[in-house]
């Protein structure tokens, strides 16, 4: 197929990557570590640790996984929020062979169960905050050996029992808990399990590009969460990818060692690839952020680190560049903001670009693409809609139902080729065979229409889209729109019944004039959408509901009962 977007790729970005460079992701860490052991590779609670301190305790820990008996590619879960523990057992669990079970530390019992009974877990390092979950159902899993990690485990001298004891005692953030042991299950606490490990055997494993890596599972918000298979080669080549598409733009900074905000969860796959993992290849430090929503603790943070590159969805992006303390801090050294995981919003990126004087440069991409997919181009200043080019290695295609791809302008399934696509879905090949095309293309669900330079824009997903008296309706539409009413912070549409019309638009909106009122929103759509686009309801809300990672739940919003 005719690849439009590489004429249009910023110099010095190749067309193709190597994804052959590494046998598995063992190898680029082990690089990683020993090219980079003096630097800094993450910044937690003002403390630091180097790629040289990592290596050593992710070594000692994958060791003690390995003393434990379990087979190599046995699945081991990781549930904590962005602490320094999980920076070491990303590394540990690849590191001693087996697959990587990323897990929302804020699933309900019911999704815990479903995940670990999916994915044959047979280990899980959980931060002890998150404890009472696993307590109600590790009896009907297969999880043998819990590795129980604390919020100060890492932390040195005093400071690590010190903030133990303001998380359990004064905030209260750990929930009572009692977690059998003994039996077939046995708990045993990080610090203990790296001192072990530390005297312990390793044996680096035998891995080939083909073994899995990470069991990635999808949010669930269009169905039953399944695990996206990502082998070693997957994850190496996406990784490969982003840097190839960010290296021209960082390399301006010359060869300084970066400082990246990790905010977005580490069991989130943007975050995990690009921050994590492009991270360790590029010896850039992560300034780790473990509640995101504290907008007050992450500016105080982010006031200590001169920072280069911020990572994020649009709610993030939107929350702090409206916040007056976060205008305060120097962006000097900011020179990447790259915004995936939903929509960027016009309002939101000309904000940030106000007050930062960085523009957002949206992605796209889905866990079953490792995640990235497309970008646009590191040095575009203006915001344009679009999810941007395909990345190198990486092919899109617009499809219609029948598999046949759409001229330019035709309005299509987005579909994505290349080495960062996942082998298919965990033990599901019946969900598998749905989202694959026989030549290879992944399905992804979005629909999109790709320009004559093979830059591509997302309508909608197929299942969010609005049928108004036949007419389609895009809710990121009716939201890029209502999102530009200066008395709008955040937005979100949806269809709803409608008698006459089969369907009508509403739109949720959180207010940032308090004096917003219906007829001013009503007012500003006539001006902006014609008439079957125009939201036939309007309800302000203090907030709309949200998955951890800030992408507004459309679904929740639709499958209210009450209409007005």
């Amino acid at each position: 197929m005719s690849k439009p977007w590489l004429a249009q790729y910023e110099a010095g970005v190749p067309a193709e990557i190597n994804p052959g460079e590494y046998n598995s992701l063992v190898d680029l860490l082990d690089q990683a570590f020993r090219e980079h052991a003096r630097r800094d590779i993450a910044a937690f609670m003002e403390v630091r640790w180097t790629f040289a301190q990592v290596d050593e305790m992710s070594r000692a820990l994958a060791a003690w996984l390995q003393a434990q008996g379990l087979s190599k590619g046995a699945r081991v879960a990781l549930m904590m929020p962005n602490v320094p523990q999980y920076v070491v057992a990303i590394a540990a669990v690849l590191r001693a062979g087996y697959v990587v079970v990323n897990v929302n530390p804020l699933y309900t019992p019911r999704e815990l169960e479903h995940q670990l009974k999916d994915s044959g877990a047979e280990a899980i390092i959980i931060l002890e905050n998150f404890a009472v979950t696993l307590q109600d159902v590790i009896a009907r899993t297969s999880v043998k050996h819990v590795v129980l990690a604390s919020m100060g485990d890492m932390l040195p001298g005093l400071k690590g029992p010190l903030v133990n004891f303001v998380v359990r005692h004064v905030k209260k953030m750990v929930p009572a808990f009692s977690l059998p042991n003994g039996g077939p299950i046995k708990v045993t606490t990080f610090k203990k399990a790296l001192s072990q490990g530390a005297s312990g055997k390793y044996t680096r494993p035998t891995l080939t590009p083909n073994d899995v890596a990470f069991l990635q599972y999808t949010g669930g918000t269009t169905g039953v969460s399944k695990g996206a298979t990502l082998l070693h080669s997957n994850v190496v080549a996406n990784i490969l990818q982003n840097e190839a598409w960010f290296k021209p733009e960082l390399a301006k900074l010359g060869n300084q060692p970066l400082v990246a905000v990790c905010a977005l969860p580490l069991y989130h796959i943007f975050s995990l690839t690009v921050c994590y993992f492009m991270g360790a290849r590029m010896g850039s430090m992560n300034v780790l952020i473990p509640n995101p929503r504290d907008l007050p603790g992450v500016i105080k943070t982010l006031g200590n680190y001169r920072v280069n590159q911020f990572p994020a969805v649009n709610t993030l992006f939107n929350a702090l560049a409206n916040h007056p303390d976060f205008a305060k801090l120097d962006f000097s050294g900011l020179k990447v903001s790259m915004g995936g995981g939903m929509a960027v919003q016009q309002a939101t990126a000309e904000k940030w670009r106000k007050v930062t004087g960085c523009a957002i440069v949206e992605g796209y991409g889905l866990s079953e693409t490792s995640p990235v997919a497309t970008a646009n181009r590191l040095d575009n200043t203006d915001f344009n809609g679009s999810i941007g080019y395909p990345l190198p290695s990486t092919e899109v295609a617009i499809l219609d139902d029948d598999g046949k791809h759409l001229a330019f302008g035709e309005p299509g399934e987005i579909c994505i080729r290349g080495p960062q696509v996942m082998a298919g879905y965990w033990q599901r090949p019946d969900e598998t065979v749905k989202v694959m095309t026989a030549d290879g293309f992944f399905r992804t669900g979005d629909i999109g229409v790709m320009d004559a330079n093979g830059q591509t824009k997302i309508v909608d997903r197929k299942k969010d889209m609005i049928l108004v008296s036949g007419f389609n309706v895009y809710p990121t539409e009716v939201e890029q729109v209502v999102s530009l009413h200066p008395g709008v912070l955040e937005c979100a549409a949806v269809g709803v019944p409608d008698e006459k019309a089969g369907e009508a638009v509403k739109v949720f909106i959180v207010r940032k004039d308090p004096t917003l009122t219906e007829a001013s929103v009503a007012e500003f759509c006539k001006e902006q959408l014609t008439g079957y686009k125009r939201p036939k309801y309007i309800e302000f809300r203090n907030d709309l509901p949200k998955t951890n990672v800030g992408k507004i739940l459309r679904r929740e919003l639709r499958d209210e009962k009450k209409v007005s």
